[in-house]
């Protein structure tokens, strides 16, 4: 068996424990696995004394985690620190610039830096390359990224949608197994540890727009566009939103789609991270609880679906040290499925001239003239109502005498429907901000 392949560790949180607890459980196989052993050499973090429960006696203790890029005992930097810029660039930077390979989960620095960090990669080593692997950036321990640099490689990408935020899942799954309202779930959440104290990133989809960035780039040879990524979140779904989704035939979930090329005529590469309506004839319907899934739809393969675990110290560190086979083998290339330099400068595409079919629910005073004035916005911007429901004041979370009037469209273009919402703006007659969930 050949020399072990040498890992600096930065970050020893949930899933830089997560990686040691696995090496020291699956060592041997690991090695079987990868053809010479993966050791972990030299670790760092920002607390030096505290307990974390596993056993560091084998790595020599490091308090600047950028200086792991300069050891002679190391081959490879894990980051496991987290952030978009910061000490986790800092150390990417250092370590591509050193000839070392780079492991990491870090969803934002991706989205943000990739392209950069690409070419460093590319052209480490007097252009001889060294990996820059990120599988745990995206759905956990979902093989998807691997998927589609690699299994889906010789396809064509049509689409790719996913359920790509587990805390999100799993909001809306209780709402809609319990009828329960969402800061209600929330809470339950944050004391069940699937949401953060400040759960702004998860429910505001940002951190699904980062991993849809990510996937978009894999999938149609483009560069990571994350200002291009269209996110909205969930803390203004309602459970009665549930339950006219449920009697139409569809459930509710934070969903992340990117399609290339001329889709409904358009143009340019399209992102977005919305709530959706979802079929029960699709896939992504059934999912539930803090689950990922993506499916991935390429011209020759037909419909991929990758489904598991998104988050946690197990699922996250298989990722990881997953990634550290591969490289323990020899097997690396583009980190974007091909060079850098080949990676196209997408425009970002006309939401507005996508068809599709809306529901759009708004909160109203309870009075006589409010329906004909929805109606009359919708007439006016070309939006066909397919269906309309009101529901009383105990649909409405502190009602104060107000109603729910929700709306079904039949497809349209998508400016119709944001130029009717535009001509209610400001109306005396609703309450706050319409909701706009697109039917997948």
């Amino acid at each position: 068996m050949a020399e072990a392949l040498r890992v600096g560790l930065a970050g020893l949180g949930t899933v830089g424990g997560g990686v040691m607890r696995l090496l020291a459980a699956n060592g041997e196989l690991v090695a079987r696995r990868a053809g010479r052993a993966i050791t972990v050499t030299a670790v760092s973090a920002r607390d030096r004394h505290r307990d974390r429960g596993i056993d560091l006696s084998g790595a020599e203790w490091v308090d600047d985690a950028a200086a792991l890029a300069q050891r002679e005992d190391v081959d490879v930097v894990v980051e496991l620190v987290g952030g978009a810029d910061g000490p986790a660039l800092v150390l990417a930077r250092a370590t591509l610039a050193a000839g070392r390979h780079l492991v990491t989960a870090n969803k934002a620095m991706i989205a943000h830096h990739g392209l950069e960090l690409a070419r460093a990669a590319e052209g480490a080593k007097g252009g001889v390359g060294v990996a820059l692997k990120f599988e745990a950036a995206v759905a956990g321990g979902v093989p998807v990224v691997k998927g589609l640099r690699e299994g889906a490689a010789a396809n064509e990408i049509v689409r790719v949608a996913g359920i790509l935020n587990g805390t999100c899942n799993f909001i809306l799954t209780k709402m809609e197994a319990e009828g329960r309202d969402f800061a209600d779930v929330l809470a339950e959440a944050q004391r069940l540890g699937f949401a953060e104290a400040d759960p702004s990133f998860d429910i505001d989809g940002v951190d699904a727009a980062h991993k849809l960035a990510i996937l978009a780039s894999l999938a149609f040879g483009t560069r990571p566009a994350f200002d291009q990524v269209a996110a909205t979140g969930i803390r203004h779904v309602l459970a009665a939103d549930i339950a006219e989704a449920a009697a139409l035939g569809y459930r509710v979930r934070l969903v992340g789609i990117a399609e290339a090329g001329p889709p409904n005529g358009g143009g340019g590469l399209f992102q977005r991270v919305h709530p959706h309506l979802v079929p029960l004839t699709n896939p992504l319907a059934h999912v539930a609880g803090p689950l990922n899934a993506v499916v991935v739809e390429g011209n020759f393969v037909g419909q991929l679906l990758f489904q598991g675990r998104g988050a946690g110290d197990g699922p996250t560190a298989s990722a990881v040290v997953a990634d550290l086979i591969d490289i323990a083998r020899g097997e690396f290339g583009p980190p974007f499925a091909m060079p850098a330099e080949s990676l196209a400068e997408a425009p970002a595409a006309d939401a507005g001239e996508r068809r599709g079919r809306a529901y759009l629910r708004f909160t109203v005073a309870d009075k006589v003239g409010v329906l004909a004035e929805i109606a009359a916005a919708m007439r006016d911007a070309g939006v066909s109502i397919e269906s309309l429901i009101q529901r009383g004041p105990s649909a409405v979370p502190g009602s104060d005498g107000h109603v729910l009037v929700a709306i079904v469209t039949h497809e349209g273009p998508e400016r119709c429907v944001a130029a009717a919402l535009e001509r209610l703006r400001g109306s005396p007659s609703l309450a706050g901000q319409p909701l706009w969930m697109h039917l997948l």
